[in-house]
């Protein structure tokens, strides 16, 4: 018996060397993006399967008397994974401060020294469950902050990816890229009203009083009207494509407020018909859940918007690299080993670390037990926050066009 149990230790160190080594500097993202996928799994699954277990912990399970509910112990078990992936993220985003050009030491510890890093991440997961439950509160409370502060930097990037991507077609001044602005732009509005057209299907049986639901998709629906207007207006700089793909982005984000409605409620035309919850209902929701996170992280941590080096390529602007033409090959080596950061590795783990956060509210129903233990991200808080970012969506677009109106003094990039 302890000869198979030294080969199995020796074969896991051996799995996880080999893993470590295959990541280069190109995968490194990728991977982090992996082991965040890996803490949402194993949050899933002590979720579903750890209630048990806390039951028999004494600092965690203190109650006199009161016996603690499933869904108690289910979100306890999030929030510490949560915690553990949160410290994991945090730690590194403090380390990677200040990091400007790959000469840096600590460039080496972002992109290597994965079997460590595993192994961390590991106990400090595990720790989390060592913790007392006062602990646990006040990160539920701090989570809630973090969780609205991501979702805060998904709008803001998505803003200027949209304005981005408007710019480069115009930039390019030719017929055929104004025709394709014009026919991505149309196609979007249309998409985006008749979206909205069936959510009034989906989402407003008849025979019920379903005003909260209409009032959701009229809202939806004048947002993207009003959009056009403003953006369309002489005085302002504005451009089609941005507010026909932030009218598209809202009725989703109403599409995904409504059907986070509990299942038992009669204007929830999607669930309402079936109470039962499958197995694959369950898979489905978190598969979803885990990669809509990871892209959310991914997409705003590799983003140039915030935080970018002050010798990055979007900082530095045109200015070249190397200021002379003749230079020694030993000082060009050496130019080129230290060439700067494409993005920020402070910023990249925050984004992480604020997903984290992001993820446990998910996962645990916003921290409210009082709904159904069996879904993932059903209930009216759920549903709330969606809408309140919607509507702060719709507040930082316009925003960002009447803006130079306001202050024509200031400059908006």
């Amino acid at each position: 018996m302890s000869c198979l149990a030294s080969c199995c230790a020796s074969l896991t160190c051996g799995l996880c060397s080999s893993v470590a080594s295959g990541i280069s500097k190109k995968s490194a993202r990728l991977a982090y993006c992996g082991l965040f996928g890996l803490s949402l799994i194993v949050s899933w699954i002590l979720r579903e399967v750890g209630t048990p277990l806390l039951e028999k912990f004494p600092w965690i399970n203190t109650s006199d008397g009161d016996t603690h509910t499933k869904e108690w112990y289910q979100i306890q078990a999030v929030l510490r994974v949560s915690l553990g992936n949160f410290l994991f993220f945090g730690i590194l985003s403090l380390i990677m401060i200040g990091i400007k050009d790959q000469n840096d030491k600590r460039d080496s510890w972002h992109h290597g020294g994965w079997c460590a890093k595993m192994i961390i991440w590991a106990l400090l997961v595990v720790l989390m469950f060592f913790l007392p439950n006062v602990v646990i509160s006040i990160y539920e409370t701090i989570s809630k902050f973090g969780a609205g502060l991501f979702l805060l930097v998904q709008v803001i990037i998505l803003l200027d990816g949209v304005h981005t991507w408007n710019d480069a077609w115009v930039a390019k001044d030719e017929q055929k890229w104004y025709v394709a602005l014009l026919a991505i732009s149309v196609g979007c509005y249309l998409a985006a009203f008749t979206f909205s057209g069936i959510l009034f299907i989906w989402f407003n049986p008849s025979g019920h009083d379903c005003g909260l639901n209409v009032f959701f998709i009229v809202m939806t629906m004048i947002l993207a009207f009003v959009f056009a207007v403003i953006a369309l207006n002489p005085s302002v700089n504005g451009s089609l494509l941005p507010a026909s793909v932030i009218s598209v982005y809202c009725a989703y984000v109403c599409y995904t407020a409504l059907s986070s409605e509990p299942h038992d409620y009669v204007c929830n035309g999607l669930h309402n018909k079936s109470k039962a919850v499958t197995i694959s209902t369950l898979v489905l929701g978190m598969l979803t859940t885990v990669l809509s996170v990871l892209y959310s992280a991914l997409r705003a941590g590799s983003s140039t918007t915030f935080l970018s080096p002050p010798s990055s390529p979007k900082s530095a602007g045109k200015k070249p690299l190397l200021e002379g033409e003749d230079v020694e090959e030993g000082t060009e080596n050496k130019d080129i080993e230290g060439r700067p950061v494409s993005y920020s590795y402070s910023f990249f783990h925050l984004i992480f670390a604020l997903a984290s956060m992001y993820s446990a509210m998910l996962l645990s129903g916003w921290t409210s037990s009082s709904e159904s233990a069996d879904l993932i991200d059903v209930g009216w808080t759920s549903v709330w926050v969606r809408i309140c970012s919607q509507w702060v969506t719709a507040g930082l677009y316009i925003w960002t066009l009447v803006a130079p109106l306001l202050f024509p003094d200031r400059e908006f990039f």
